[in-house]
């Protein structure tokens, strides 16, 4: 059975592309205690461990500290190194995405560590913000003092991204923030606001392959601080990621592969996924996967190298 990736949250499960693909498991540690207490959330884990080998849980940097601590009280009661938990700086959809583009590798042939640490990595290459009627409240983007006085404008509207690189603009025409060099497949979500803008200015701007709807991951109001009191607010979520499992898997392979001197487990980039060690001084790879541009004639021609999927 392939490695098994996790999420926090059912909302933070998107569809699987195609019938190989497998879905995630879901470790819904954030609700009331009572509503999943942690005797069930260690069996989850321990028969996921036991069907699968491995774990890869994605968690929302934006949670509550009380939903990091059970987490790691479920990998500390289990005593178990067999379980990641990622937490990369992407907002909620974004990590929806790369929790999707993690399933797609895991039937191919990358071990656990790899695939893992494959996660920092791919994160740079997801585009993903979100269309806001106001940044007053936003403290996980640079927002200038001028973008937070015209959020008191009536109808003003803002696009922001947060990653790989924050922008932020105030929408008043065709203008778009900067997008991804490389054929991408969009994901939006909405919350109490239009999605005009976004399938039918940005989309087409960013050159996006198709644009799926999806339901607003809960955690995207909090992420973003948008809404109150149960309302989700104005607010549209947008996350742009490669879909071409056959990219996907050039991307990761490209990167020489280390072993971590602390769990033994492989791993690329400089830390380990599992354990979070970091590289040994003087084994630092290469280089740290194709730039954005490199990878760009790939991405669009679809000519990567095929998968190689694993056997089980």
């Amino acid at each position: 059975m392939p490695t098994a990736i996790a999420v926090t949250d059912p909302d933070l499960v998107l569809a699987s592309p195609d019938r190989h693909t497998p879905s995630a498991a879901v470790l819904p540690v954030g609700g009331a205690p009572d509503a999943y207490p942690l005797d069930r959330a260690l069996t989850d884990v321990h028969t996921l461990i036991e069907q699968h080998g491995y774990v890869i849980v994605l968690c929302p940097q934006s949670v509550p500290d009380a939903v990091v601590h059970r987490l790691h009280s479920v990998r500390s009661v289990l005593e178990s190194d067999r379980i990641a938990i990622l937490r990369p700086e992407l907002p909620p959809l974004g990590l929806a995405v790369l929790a999707l583009q993690l399933r797609q590798l895991s039937i191919c042939d990358f071990s656990p560590g790899v695939l893992a640490s494959a996660g920092r990595l791919l994160a740079h290459y997801v585009h993903a913000g979100a269309l806001l009627g106001s940044v007053a409240k936003l403290d996980r983007v640079p927002v200038s003092l001028k973008a937070h006085a015209k959020s008191w404008s009536p109808g003003a509207q803002f696009a922001v991204v947060a990653s790989p690189q924050p922008q932020l603009l105030r929408v008043t025409g065709d203008e778009t923030p900067s997008g991804p060099a490389f054929g991408t497949r969009m994901f939006y979500a909405a919350g109490q606001h239009s999605t005009d803008w976004v399938t039918g200015t940005l989309a087409p701007a960013w050159r996006v392959s198709g644009a799926v709807e999806a339901p607003l991951p809960a955690e995207s109001p909090r992420w973003w601080a948008t809404g109150r009191n149960g309302h989700p607010g104005k607010i549209v979520e947008f996350a742009a990621a490669i879909p071409d499992i056959s990219v996907l898997y050039q991307l990761v392979s490209s990167v020489r592969r280390e072993e971590c001197h602390w769990c033994g487990l492989e791993l690329i980039g400089d830390r380990c996924g599992f354990c979070s060690a970091p590289l040994a001084t003087g084994a630092l790879p290469e280089r740290a996967g194709p730039t954005r541009s490199s990878l760009a004639p790939a991405a669009a021609s679809g000519r990567a190298a095929l998968p190689r999927a694993s056997h089980h």
